[in-house]
């Protein structure tokens, strides 16, 4: 190996190292930022299943819903700096999950389908996360019990995908029970930070737009505005 190509990898390793140390100090300047108890909380931002295996791989995954991340993002650092809650749903089934046999097999529990996109990950650690074995989040272990914990909560605001299955089965259910139980919080839905896939069978354009329709019928606050409502 001549001089130039030593000099050439010593020069990588170097940018290799300095990027690293970048992305350490991001990462632990986000961490110094923690939401408050439970207990605490008046709001809470719920992402709903921004995982790999409904964006990145597997059978279930579309691309384009990734262009949500971005303002995802923003709002978590947001909610963060107000030291309220962050909470990450992620799809987790069993490899025998009975869902199977009303969608292609996703998500199973131990692969990488099933964990958060590296770009949320950061986040991971430090909120609240549960794992679901349906398109509800609403019978995910923990959730109501930790929603139940949340005496002073007074909004929850939900994001993530797909907004006519897992964002509404959480948000519909969500809002019918805090009416029950005489709870009075409200329940937003960011339409531009909600995405659903697209296939020959499922026109991504009309499904989020009915299911925006559906759960502003519901009494659920649609904000943002980006799609048609």
């Amino acid at each position: 190996m001549d001089e130039r190509n030593i000099r050439n990898r010593k020069r990588s390793k170097l940018t290799l190292f300095f990027k690293e140390c970048v992305i350490n100090k991001i990462l632990k300047r986000e961490r110094k930022i923690k939401m408050k108890r439970k207990e605490e909380l008046e709001k809470l931002l719920i992402v709903v299943d921004m995982v790999n295996g409904f964006i990145k791989e597997g059978n279930m995954k579309d691309p384009y819903i990734n262009h949500i991340t971005e303002g995802i993002i923003k709002l978590i650092n947001e909610v963060l700096e107000e030291k309220e809650g962050v909470a990450f749903i992620k799809d987790t089934h069993s490899e025998d999950a009975v869902e199977f046999k009303k969608f292609p097999i996703h998500c199973v529990k131990g692969t990488n389908e099933s964990n958060l996109i590296d770009e949320l990950k950061p986040y991971e650690k430090e909120s609240l996360v549960y794992e679901k074995n349906s398109t509800s989040t609403i019978f995910a272990k923990n959730f109501m019990n930790d929603i139940n914990q949340m005496k002073k909560l007074r909004e929850v605001i939900i994001s993530g995908c797909c907004t006519d299955i897992c964002v509404l089965n959480l948000a519909i259910p969500l809002v019918n029970y805090f009416d029950e139980n005489n709870k009075d919080v409200n329940v937003v839905v960011r339409s531009d930070l909600v995405e659903t896939y697209n296939s020959e069978i499922h026109n991504r354009d009309e499904y989020n737009s009915m299911s925006l329709k559906l759960m502003k019928q519901a009494g659920i606050k649609i904000l943002g505005g980006n799609k048609n409502e």
